[in-house]
């Protein structure tokens, strides 16, 4: 079982070595992109939430 366990970790240990990290300024630059597009999103569905709720109260009064 410690035998197993200590391959595996070694095998871990193996793999990330051979990823590949980001630089800070690729985060940095998919980080901004993510935050640019939810604001988009916000923005766009709080319009459409706006507009559908006006549309629903002139329905109903």
């Amino acid at each position: 079982m410690i035998a197993k366990t200590n391959e595996f970790f070694a095998n871990v240990k193996a793999e990330l070595k051979k990823v590949t990290w980001p630089t800070r300024k690729d985060t940095y630059a998919s980080s901004l992109v993510v935050i640019v597009l939810v604001l988009v999103s916000a923005v766009f569905l709080g319009g459409v939430d706006l507009i559908l709720a006006r549309l629903i109260r002139m329905i109903l009064g």
